[in-house]
Parts: structure tokens; C-alpha cells; sequence
């Protein structure tokens, strides 16, 4: 989160990714910082999955990535 606050208060575009288990820490992180990054959640866990399914991980989370890259609104807790 201290990574895409910082990036993002230098112009570069955003996206905080972590797995499901972290929305609310991320919630209180956010509102800690002041600021509402762009975030995309893929399923927990993720320390024990091989690499072919952290590729799909990484494949299932793309559209959503580059969506909020592309527009930031699209990637913020309503």
C-alpha cells in the first residue's frame, strides 16, 4: 500500500494487488494513508499454490489490473 501511495504521488499509475485475506487491512491501510488506491483481490491462499497456478492467478487478475490502470475509479472501494 506505501508502495502505490508513494508511486502514485509521483504520476506513475497504480495498482495495489493482494489476495482476499488482506480487504479489510487494506481498508484500514487506506483510510490510515488518506488515500484510496486502485486495488484488485485475487483468492487466498497464495503461499502454497504452484507456479502454474499463480500464473492463473496472475492471468485471472489482468483485465482487472489494466482496467484500473486505465481508469483508477474502476479499481477504488465504492
Amino acid at each position: 500500500m506505501h508502495d502505490t501511495t508513494d508511486l502514485e504521488g509521483r504520476g506513475v499509475p497504480s495498482v495495489f494487488v493482494a489476495s482476499s485475506e488482506f480487504v479489510d487491512a487494506a481498508e484500514t491501510q487506506s483510510a490510515s494513508l488518506g488515500f484510496e488506491p486502485a486495488r484488485v483481490f485475487v483468492p487466498h491462499p497464495i503461499q502454497d499454490r504452484t507456479d502454474e497456478e499463480m500464473q492463473g492467478l496472475a492471468d485471472g487478475a489482468f483485465e482487472a489490473i489494466a482496467a484500473a490502470i486505465r481508469d483508477p475509479t474502476q479499481g477504488r472501494p465504492a
